[in-house]
């Protein structure tokens, strides 16, 4: 790690909202173990745009003390595992027997497994740097290469067996090919002495109190053989006996792998490597790991795999009983660096709720946590030190991994996300893009373009989370007259969408106010509560595609991708859906022909009758771009919505999303009123009474507070709110 290039301080709550009598625990590093300050900030706007609304911050007592001890925490990255066996020095022989498929050739070593103490301070481990095999002793510099090699992105069975006459390894190629395609050394300058003192084994990697050499590939179904010392004394050849033998196909929600010789013996997953992926038994018959155990008996290990960065607590917070929900960060200090840790007060069972909710789209900040676009330099860098924006980005720092927008080092897409880890994509002040005419902000702190305009506007409100909703389904909405999304909802499980429709269905109000929502399903574990999983099956736009026979998801079970395949288009959530995306600009809005009926008159008083509707803003220059939605009955949007208005001129770098079509240039579905490259803003109401308005464009919110917030967007959106408030 480049220690130029980490933070000299940063950190992470665990968990991410807390009601009040509620906790919340901050885990900071902070470089030379500098002691820290804190103060509980309200975030209000987070734009650092001179020429924007400003930032704006309320401080909140939360008793913090004057200052706190503080440490410098390490991240380590890469999966594994790790768990205790018999100690093998009571044995005359031992055997390791295991599948293996490298997926990335390194100079850098790769434990495949190591037979070790605790500590990984004694014992012996099989390590392959670039395509070759070494025998590494541990505690020493001493390394024998083994002679045989493997290959990229094949199965090989290994057979590594220690006595005391030395160790033989045996490579045989993956099962398809010819039985006597083995390659087969011994060494007699290595023997199963090495082994004094190991009662660990750890597969993909060493274990040394974290995971050191990680593994890119994936291993199946290891099993480990002893020969006993009577056994060895009375026999020719020695007779090898199972002693541990790991089922690695098993449940693949569980966070540790079972011995099947003694189910209590288990090995723990450091780090969550990814489960529920082919094994050198698939037959391409089977789609469905929970059908096919055996076909999917492997489990596929990252070097840069990290789910739990396990940091001790720095600071504790316990939520007064006063305090108002509400978005908030801890601003940290230790003398030579600042952060501010997000976080959120969500009402509490005695608090008095107030009329309007704002979800936090939380699942999505994580989909996109720590995403490396490789667009920090030049000019956006520029920006960030000259608007003293959040100075640290994924493209110099990844010792707090990935997004799942990214790429392991093997090339395969990363599908699982964690929160208990810096998430530096979720800062106040954080630059997304260099936006000639905005701020370049996306998620996090763009939704505090609606959190600012609300308070702007007087709109008291209550704050929950994606994960609050998850727990608690609709009983965490229905309180509530009007339910606001942020500017990209994208991501969300079963029980999110289901209660969106039913709450709405019931006679709440939802107000869609992004783009590209309700688009991917993400698994979720109710113990692993921390994580998310996204597998990127089928259609839609995609960074990478989930393999074939690897669309249902490890944590839950569930068939993953697009929510439009899995039977709940966005549309029958919010009335619209992805239709187009372009560059991070933005264009205006017309009002439809529909638009002047006189019980629609209400949305568009204040606005003149034939201006452009949102042709300015902080996001993209204007309030419908860069991921664009439509409304489509044939996907679920409701007969009582009325598309109000739609968007035009937008630029040729717009495209129409791939599971929009049949065949280039040939749309699935019936034709649209106002399709083509075009947003579609919605509003309606139901017979029971639950009512429904979509701007359908990512940008809408950067609009908010142009020219004092006083402007049509601005007013298109206080009239349809004060309209839902006062109807209920």
């Amino acid at each position: 790690m480049n220690g130029q290039k980490i933070p000299a301080l940063v950190g992470y709550v665990e968990p991410l909202s807390a009601a009040p009598g509620g906790s919340l625990h901050f885990k900071i590093s902070s470089r030379g173990d500098r002691p820290v300050t804190g103060r509980a900030l309200r975030l209000i706007c987070c734009d650092p745009n001179p020429d924007g609304p400003g930032i704006k911050t309320e401080e909140a007592d939360f008793g913090l003390a004057d200052q706190y001890p503080a440490m410098e925490q390490q991240a380590y990255l890469g999966s594994c595992a790790f768990g205790p066996i018999p100690v093998l020095s009571d044995y005359a022989a031992v055997k390791v027997d295991l599948m293996v498929m490298p997926t990335l050739h390194s100079d850098s070593a790769q434990t495949l497994f190591s037979l070790q103490n605790a500590d990984g301070t004694a014992g012996v481990a099989l390590v392959v740097r670039d395509n070759k095999l070494f025998l590494q002793q541990l505690g020493t510099e001493h390394s024998y290469e083994v002679g045989a090699g493997l290959d990229k992105d094949c199965w090989s069975r290994l057979e590594v067996a220690f006595d005391l006459g030395g160790v033989s390894v045996v490579v045989s190629r993956e099962p398809q090919r010819a039985a006597d395609d083995k390659n087969g050394v011994n060494l007699s300058h290595i023997t199963s002495r090495v082994l004094a003192g190991a009662d660990h084994i750890c597969f993909a990697g060493l274990w040394r109190g974290h995971p050191e050499q990680a593994f890119n590939g994936a291993i199946e179904n290891p099993s480990l053989s002893v020969t006993r010392v009577e056994a060895a004394a009375s026999e020719q050849v020695p007779a090898w006996e199972v002693i541990a033998n790991w089922n690695f196909g098993g449940d693949a929600r569980e966070t540790w792998v079972a011995d099947e010789r003694e189910k209590e013996r288990r090995l723990s997953l450091i780090n969550m490597p990814t489960r529920a992926v082919r094994s050198s038994a698939w037959s391409g018959r089977n789609m469905d790991w929970k059908q096919a155990p055996l076909e999917y008996a492997a489990i596929a290990f990252h070097s840069d795999d990290l789910s739990d960065c396990g940091w001790q607590t720095t600071i504790q917070i316990d939520v007064p009983e006063d305090t108002r929900s509400g978005v908030y960060g801890l601003e940290i200090d230790n003398g030579v660096s600042k952060d501010t840790i997000p976080f959120y007060v969500i009402p509490g069972e005695r608090t008095d709720r107030q009329k309007i909710v704002f979800l936090a789209p939380t699942f999505t900040y994580m989909a996109y946590a720590n995403f490396a676009r490789g667009n920090f330099a030049g000019e956006l860098a520029e920006r960030v030190a000259a608007w003293n924006a959040y100075p640290h980005n994924p493209d110099e720092v990844g010792t707090y991994g990935y997004s799942t927008y990214s790429r392991h080092p093997d090339g395969s897409g990363i599908t699982l996300s964690s929160r208990l880890r810096p998430i530096l994509t979720m800062r106040p002040h954080y630059l997304v893009y260099f936006d000639p005419k905005g701020s370049g902000m996306r998620h996090f702190p763009a939704d505090s373009h609606l959190t600012d305009w609300l308070e702007e506007k007087g709109f008291a409100f209550d704050v929950i989370t994606d994960e609050d909703l998850d727990r608690d389904g609709l009983a965490a909405l229905s309180p509530y007259d009007v339910v606001l999304t942020g500017t990209h909802p994208e991501y969300h499980t079963r029980r999110t969408v289901e209660a969106l429709i039913a709450y709405r269905e019931s006679g709440g109000n939802l107000m869609y106010l992004g783009g590209n929502g309700f688009y991917w399903k993400i698994g979720r574990h109710s113990d692993m509560p921390h994580l998310i999983e996204v597998r990127r099956a089928e259609g839609g736009m995609r960074v990478w595609a989930s393999q074939p026979g690897e669309y249902y998801h490890q944590l839950d079970g569930e068939y993953g991708g697009l929510w439009r395949r899995n039977g709940i288009p966005p549309q029958k959530v919010a009335g619209v859906g992805f239709t187009a995306e372009g560059g991070f600009e933005g264009s205006y809005y017309l009002r439809t022909s529909a638009s002047y009926r006189d019980d629609l008159a209400f949305l568009f008083e204040g606005i003149s009758p034939d201006e452009r509707i949102g042709d300015f803003g902080l996001s993209g220059g204007g309030a419908a771009g860069f991921e664009i939605d439509q409304a489509a009955a044939d996907l679920g949007t409701p007969d009582f919505a009325t598309i109000v208005a739609f968007s035009e001129g937008h630029g040729t770098s717009f495209h129409t999303t791939f599971e929009e079509l049949l065949l280039p240039g040939v749309f699935d579905g019936t034709p649209r009123e106002h399709g083509g490259i075009s947003a579609n803003l919605v509003y309606g109401q139901s017979e029971t009474g639950g009512g429904l308005f979509a701007v359908g464009s990512i940008t809408f919110c950067g609009s908010l507070s142009h020219n004092n917030y006083n402007n049509n967007v601005s007013r298109l959106l206080e009239n349809c709110l004060r309209k839902f408030l006062a109807d209920d």
